[in-house]
């Protein structure tokens, strides 16, 4: 639960960002509120009523796009913070605001990056910003994990974490790399790193909460 509200309140945050600098029209603005809503949905079931004011927030800000964009990204803005509060419970403040941080910044830039494939006037520093957003959040929120469990060694999950948290650093490094060619393909490169860094980044995330709560995945 902890890596959905994370990625909820990452996509919501990413979202913010982008609304409020307004470099894109409205469409970004309704794909990240809903995607924010659809991964984010699930504690709701359970009766955590806290997500149903950021469920009720990413609506907001998806509704209000056309007609205030300030608005619209304070209300993206809000529902990250009160997704990254909800995910607070499960891992701890520090870690849920790295985490928020660090898969908002990545699944930013892969849903920006596909935007910039239609629309290739979007400025790139817009790119660039998510995506170092990205992976300081994960090189940070790794350090995190490992002063929590105490720099862990050994363990199939413990050697799966570094290798999954460098391979998303360096996914995320290619991505910065490729956004310096000006030509088109150095930004459709970018975007399909991303997309491999989101699934990596994900599982660094959730095997981190696993070697930071005792437990093992594997």
């Amino acid at each position: 639960m902890f890596v959905l509200l994370a990625w909820a309140g990452g996509v919501a945050l990413a979202g913010a960002v982008v609304t409020i600098w307004n470099i894109v029209g409205p469409g970004f603005t309704w794909l990240v509120a809903a995607s924010s809503i659809l991964i984010g949905f699930w504690p709701v079931l359970g009766g955590d009523w806290v997500v149903a004011v950021a469920l009720l927030a990413a609506a907001v800000g998806g509704v209000a796009v056309k007609r205030n964009r300030t608005v619209s990204g304070a209300a993206l803005g809000l529902a990250s913070v009160v997704f990254a509060i909800s995910a607070m419970q499960y891992g701890g403040p520090l870690l849920a605001i790295t985490a928020t941080l660090a898969l908002g910044g990545i699944t930013g830039e892969m849903l920006l990056g596909h935007w910039y494939l239609v629309d290739p006037t979007i400025p790139r520093i817009v790119l660039r910003t998510l995506a170092i957003g990205g992976m300081v959040g994960i090189a940070v929120d790794s350090v995190l994990v490992v002063a929590t469990v105490g720099a862990p060694s050994g363990g199939v999950a413990t050697g799966v974490f570094w290798v999954l948290a460098a391979t998303t650093l360096l996914l995320m490094a290619g991505v910065l790399g490729a956004l310096r060619h000006p030509a088109y393909s150095g930004a459709m490169a970018a975007t399909g790193l991303s997309y491999l860094a989101v699934l990596t980044g994900l599982a660094t995330v959730f095997i981190g909460r696993i070697l930071a709560t005792g437990g093992s995945p594997l």
